[in-house]
This record gives structure tokens, C-alpha cells and sequence, in this order.
């Protein structure tokens, strides 16, 4: 006798932070999901990048926490230490001066890294890891999925829930139908992005700064973040919409002109090791978006940050609103 209890199997692309999240709140409700990530690891942008004497966050800096369901996720994960709060020195600089920033909100980032709460989430989830999803296909109301690795899949879904980035999703979802695509069409923002390693701590006088009107908007010292080891790292995130520009610049030439810039306000990086990555997708809308896209005739779903606020703590959000409403529409199987 089959199980009349049976949910839905949700197939989700994409293991950063939403598609985690929506992962999550879907097995929580009693649904088998199966995630793939092409990377070999979780987290999304908010990555690390480790080597042997020295680590650095090299994708989202830190985040806050407004609403009550995410502060209450953040919360066990302050108590799984996984994250805790950020009070860093900062500054702005613009026009060629300093001045000090007003703390505002409490920031928090993941420890010992950022991608630290990720892989929390990711431990009782299954996700295939280095798995690029290239073609999808919808017959007999379910899902079929390619890998770029290993062709086609024999596994078939119920669901599918895209948690990639807006042009990502874009491309994957005009294969079914135009339409989709056209409602996926979010324009999104690369950043080039310079970690940079030193011997000796650097005598500058604070850990973190905006910088306004310059190649470069942010740069941090990643040793002044919670139990972060090793030599001292400093980030710097080119603005986006230089990034954007140049996105196709040669490596060595972006991280030349973003050094430069930074030596102009105080950082310099001779002798250093310098580390350099490319965003293509790093930051999208923050005007008011729909929070997540539920396409009921498809049994699709759409979530990330860029549907919610551009922040991540959008990015859980996002992803867990969606676990939820997919929930209340699947059924189970030949019902």
C-alpha cells in the first residue's frame, strides 16, 4: 500500500542563502527536496576565500536583522555560533575626506566565516555539489533537470525552485516559456572584488569604510570580525557600477586600477598578496519587489535577494516565504 501521506519532491537550483533557506523550511514542512549548487560548496555570495595562512570574506560583508523571523533565525544561530555581532571602527570617505559613521543598525557576520551559517543550514540538507544545472524540461507535470556534468537526470520533481541569481534564472526559465522569462528579467550588477594579504598588521585607523565617488566603495580588515584567524586580509569591493562597466577587464589590469585607488586613501599593498574575484551577479534591485515569484500553472518558484530587498537577510526571507506558499499549493503525488 502506498503512502498516502507522500509530499511533493521539490528540486531546488542553487545553495546559497535562499535557496538553503526555502530547502529548509520545505523539509521542515514534510516535503523531500534535493538542492544543486555548480560550486563545491554553499553559501553564494556570501563566500569565503581560504588559503593556508590567511582566509577573507570576499562576498557579502555583514548583514542586519529587521524582521522578527529572520532575527529569531539569526538568534539560534548566535546560539550555534555561527554568527555574532560586528562593532568594527568605520568610516566614510568622500571628497576627499573622512569622517566618522554613525553606527545605525547592529551589524552581525557569520563565524568563523561568513559562509558559516550556510553550512550550518546546509547539514541536514541534501544538496549535490558541483553540479551545473543546464537545461531544464517540464513533461508529464514533472520536472527533468540536465547537468552540464553529467547529462540527463533519471531523478524527475514535482517542483522546481529557482534560487540563483535574476540572470540565472532568466536563461534557464525561457526554455519553458517566454513569459517567464520576461518576468525574470532583473538587471544585475557584477563587483570586482581584491583580497589583499599582509605580513604585518597595517597602521590604518579604522576597519571598515564607505568610500563614495571612487573606483573603489568598500574596503575592510577581515581580521576585525569574530574569531577570524591567520594573517591580516584586508577587502576591497570596486563600486558597482565601475564594476559593471569593466566587468570584462583582464584580472590582473581590474586589480591593478582598484590597488591604485586604494593606496590614494590610505591602504598600501606592495608586497602584499593580492587575490582577485569576479562577481558577474552581485547586487540587484533594492526598489519594493513581489519578495518571491510563485508560478502555480509551472509548479515554479523563484527566490533570492534580488526579490527581496537585495540584502540577506532579503535572501532568507525570500527563500523561506517561498518554502511556505509552495506548501499550501503542492499536493501529494496522484492525488
Amino acid at each position: 500500500m502506498g503512502n498516502q501521506n507522500t509530499k511533493s519532491s521539490i528540486a531546488i537550483i542553487g545553495a546559497g542563502l535562499a535557496g538553503l533557506s526555502c530547502a529548509k523550511r520545505l523539509q521542515t514542512l514534510g516535503f523531500e527536496v534535493q538542492v544543486f549548487e555548480k560550486s563545491r560548496g554553499p553559501s553564494g555570495r556570501m563566500s569565503t576565500r581560504n588559503s593556508d595562512s590567511w582566509s577573507a570574506d570576499h562576498g557579502a560583508q555583514y548583514f542586519t536583522a529587521r524582521d522578527p523571523l529572520f532575527i529569531e533565525e539569526l538568534t539560534t544561530w548566535i546560539h550555534d555560533r555561527v554568527a555574532a555581532a560586528w562593532n568594527p571602527h568605520l568610516k566614510v570617505y568622500e571628497n576627499g575626506q573622512w569622517r566618522e559613521s554613525n553606527p545605525g543598525e547592529q551589524r552581525y557576520v557569520g563565524t568563523p566565516a561568513m559562509n558559516s551559517p550556510g553550512k550550518h543550514l546546509a547539514k541536514s540538507i541534501p544538496v549535490k555539489y558541483s553540479q551545473t544545472i543546464d537545461h531544464i524540461d517540464r513533461k508529464d507535470n514533472q520536472w527533468i533537470l540536465r547537468t552540464a556534468e553529467d547529462g540527463t537526470m533519471k531523478e524527475h520533481f514535482d517542483w522546481l525552485v529557482l534560487a540563483i541569481p535574476a540572470p540565472q534564472a532568466f536563461a534557464l526559465s525561457k526554455l519553458i516559456d517566454r513569459s517567464l522569462s520576461e518576468k525574470n528579467a532583473v538587471d544585475m550588477l557584477g563587483c570586482w572584488t581584491v583580497m589583499v594579504c599582509f605580513t604585518e598588521k597595517q597602521d590604518v585607523p579604522f576597519d571598515a569604510a564607505f568610500i563614495n565617488g571612487e573606483i573603489i566603495s568598500w574596503l575592510s580588515r577581515n581580521n576585525s570580525k569574530p574569531n577570524r584567524q591567520g594573517l591580516e586580509t584586508w577587502t576591497i569591493h570596486a563600486n558597482p557600477q565601475w564594476s559593471h562597466q569593466w566587468i570584462e577587464l583582464d584580472k590582473d589590469e581590474a586589480s591593478k586600477q582598484i590597488l591604485e585607488c586604494a593606496k590614494q586613501i590610505g591602504l598600501h599593498s606592495q608586497n602584499a598578496q593580492v587575490s582577485v574575484h569576479r562577481w558577474r551577479y552581485a547586487s540587484g534591485s533594492i526598489a519594493p519587489s513581489p519578495e518571491f515569484r510563485l508560478e502555480k500553472v509551472f509548479n515554479l518558484g523563484l527566490c533570492g535577494d534580488w526579490l527581496h530587498s537585495g540584502r540577506v537577510e532579503g535572501a532568507w526571507l525570500s527563500g523561506y516565504q517561498l518554502g511556505n506558499a509552495i506548501a499550501v499549493q503542492a499536493t501529494p503525488p496522484n492525488h
